[in-house]
């Protein structure tokens, strides 16, 4: 490994991303439902078709405190705030974000307070243009009101949710996004519901990748998600592998359903687990309980994927930096490297990825 990686890190704009990855050294991530309520109910999410909102979150403040200090004890340094809806739970926000890296998934009704939390980052969720947003997640104009909380935010970014038969709405919601003064990151609709129709997963995402690719052209210091890590999610490949529970990284290692996906020999993140909201129990892996995968499309776990085979993206500089550039996207968004300097490296990062190698099609 490292006569190519040498030979690589010689271009200078590689080596400054590598050594701040470098310099952080491993990260030890877990997924928390911070609460089993929200004050949603979006047609599709993945947290209520699959019943997670069935596991209560402890109401005693001492046992969320005593989780903090045995998940510290146990060497993590990152969690992904999920749920239902974290900003229901303030106090309980505040003391992840004061004890490990962290990255929030928010509806945006209700607004994160900026004192105290000036570093937190926020995904606010989005899942069309106005009227495709009002119809899948409720009679409320809820992308306005979000527009309106995060107005200006430096903390915030847009988590949209592309759906496949939508790829039209994509450059006038990206343009809302960035006149309101935040960056986007884009995720995949599954349609694990099964409603079908311009929801339909099974459409293929082609026309909708091909928006994305216009939009990192058209704003290339705004957009936080790479044309690589695009088509990976898209099209659900990476290197003859297919998206599947027997390659998905993002698995809790305590699961007994998850014992022989461990040992397959592919890679996994030997320290993860989602914890449901009672913060005892977990679930398979970070967006499910006994789904199909072939309706996840979630843009974290594939971040995972491809950041846990380096080895595959060593065949050539190209595949390298689309590797690397991963890794540093996913560092800059959730602010565990300097976030100012890692966004004026995104023009560059595009420039060097928009025509990534081709993801291999997986076979058979």
């Amino acid at each position: 490994m490292a006569s190519p990686l040498r030979e690589y890190l010689a271009d200078p704009f590689l080596s400054q991303m590598y050594e701040q990855v470098r310099a952080v050294g491993p990260i030890r991530s877990i997924s928390v439902d911070l609460t089993h309520a929200c004050n949603l109910r979006c047609q599709g999410c993945y947290f209520f078709a699959e019943g997670m909102d069935q596991t209560a979150a402890p109401v005693d403040e001492r046992n969320f405190d005593a989780f903090i200090e045995r998940e510290k004890s146990r060497g993590t340094n990152f969690v992904t705030v999920v749920g239902g809806e974290p900003a229901l739970e303030l106090g309980r926000l505040r003391k992840i974000y004061e004890n490990f890296w962290m990255s929030v998934a928010t509806n945006g009704t209700l607004r994160i307070p900026y004192d105290g939390l000036e570093q937190m980052p926020i995904g606010v969720a989005v899942w069309g243009d106005h009227e495709t947003d009002r119809r899948l997640r409720g009679g409320d104009e809820v992308f306005a009101h979000a527009l309106k909380n995060y107005r200006d935010d430096p903390r915030a970014f847009w988590y949209y949710t592309l759906t496949p038969g939508n790829a039209h709405e994509v450059p006038g919601v990206v343009r809302q996004c960035v006149e309101n003064g935040n960056r986007v990151l884009f995720n995949f609709y599954g349609d694990l519901t099964g409603v079908g129709g311009e929801l339909d997963h099974r459409r293929g995402f082609d026309e909708v990748h091909r928006e994305v690719q216009r939009m990192i052209a058209e704003y290339p210091d705004h957009i936080l998600l790479s044309d690589y890590v695009s088509k990976v999610v898209s099209t659900g490949t990476l290197y003859g592998d297919r998206w599947g529970h027997e390659v998905c990284t993002s698995l809790s290692v305590d699961h007994p359903v998850n014992r022989e996906r461990l040992a397959n020999g592919k890679p996994f993140n030997r320290h993860f687990v989602a914890y449901n909201a009672d913060l005892l129990t977990t679930r398979r892996c970070c967006t499910s309980v006994d789904r199909a995968c072939e309706s996840c499309f979630d843009v974290w776990g594939h971040f995972s994927w491809i950041m846990l085979n380096l080895r595959q993206h060593l065949g050539s500089k190209r595949e390298f930096t689309a590797w690397l550039t991963t890794m540093y996207l996913f560092y800059v968004i959730n602010r565990i490297v300097d976030f100012d300097e890692g966004v004026e490296l995104l023009p560059e990062i595009h420039r060097r990825t928009l025509t990534a190698p081709r993801v291999p099609v997986a076979v058979g």
